[in-house]
C-alpha cells in the first residue's frame, strides 16, 4: 500500500501546482481573433489583473485594485481558488503524516485515519478549483453566444484548462487515498496456530516405537536357566 500511496500524494502534488499556476494566472480569458478589429493587439484577463499586448511583443498589465468594482463572479471564484490552495496545503500536511512509508504518526490505525483524512481533503480542494474554473467558463461562454452581448467576446484561456486538469488530479488521488485505506482494512489477518510442546514422555514413547531416525539398539535377549535363581 506505500506504493499505491506514494502515487496518490504525487498526483495530489502535481494537480495543486497546476491549481496554484492557475490562480496567480492573467490567461482566464483572451480576446476573440472572429471579433476582434485588430488582429495584432489582444487582451487577457485574469482573477487579479488585465493585461494587453501586441504582435510586437510588448505588453502592459493593469491590476485590479479595489474589490468593490469587479464583478460577483471574478470574486467568486478568486475565493473558490484560494480556498483549493489551502485545502491543497492541509491535505499536504496530512498526508505526509498519514503515510505507511513515513514515520511519524503514530500507530497504524491512527496514520490510516490521518492518510483518509487527507484524501477527503484533496478531494475538496479539486471539487472548489473545479467549480471556479467552471463558474468562470461559463460567464464567459454564455457572454460569446449571447447575440445581444454588443462588447468584447473573449475565449476561454489557457489558465482554466491547467485548473481542470489540476482539479482533476487532486480528486483522482484523493480517491486512491480514500480506497487504499479501504483495502487495507479490508485484507483479512493471517492466523497463526499455536503448537503445544510435545512432552519428554511422547517424545520417548515416539523415540522407542519405531522412529525412523531416532533408532535405539536393543540389547540381545537374556536366557536363564531353571536353577538361575537357586
Amino acid at each position: 500500500m506505500s506504493g499505491v500511496q506514494i502515487i496518490a500524494f504525487a498526483l495530489c502534488f502535481c494537480g495543486i501546482g497546476a491549481i496554484i499556476a492557475a490562480t496567480v494566472s492573467n490567461e482566464w480569458k483572451v480576446t476573440s481573433r472572429a471579433s476582434s478589429v485588430i488582429t495584432a493587439t489582444w487582451v487577457f484577463q485574469g482573477l487579479w489583473m488585465n493585461c494587453a499586448g501586441n504582435a510586437l511583443g510588448a505588453f502592459h498589465c493593469r491590476p485590479h485594485l479595489t474589490i468593490f468594482k469587479i464583478e460577483s463572479y471574478i470574486q467568486a471564484c478568486r475565493g473558490l481558488m484560494i480556498a483549493a490552495v489551502c485545502l491543497g496545503f492541509f491535505g499536504s500536511v496530512f498526508a505526509l503524516v498519514g503515510m505507511k512509508c513515513t514515520k511519524i504518526g503514530g500507530s497504524d490505525q491512527t496514520k490510516a485515519k490521518i492518510a483518509c483524512l487527507a484524501g477527503f481533503i484533496f478531494i475538496l480542494c479539486g471539487l472548489c478549483a473545479m467549480a471556479g474554473c467552471s463558474l468562470y467558463a461559463n460567464r464567459i461562454t454564455s457572454e460569446f453566444f449571447d447575440p445581444t452581448y454588443i462588447a468584447q467576446k473573449y475565449e476561454l484561456g489557457a489558465a482554466l484548462f491547467i485548473g481542470w486538469a489540476g482539479s482533476a488530479l487532486c480528486i483522482i488521488g484523493g480517491s486512491i487515498f480514500c480506497f487504499s485505506i479501504a483495502e487495507n482494512n479490508k485484507t483479512p489477518r493471517m492466523g497463526y496456530t499455536y503448537n503445544r510442546a510435545a512432552s519428554a514422555m511422547s517424545i520417548r514413547t515416539k523415540g522407542c516405537n519405531g522412529s525412523a531416525d531416532l533408532k535405539m539398539p536393543r540389547a540381545p535377549p537374556k536366557h536363564f536357566d531353571k536353577n538361575a535363581y537357586v
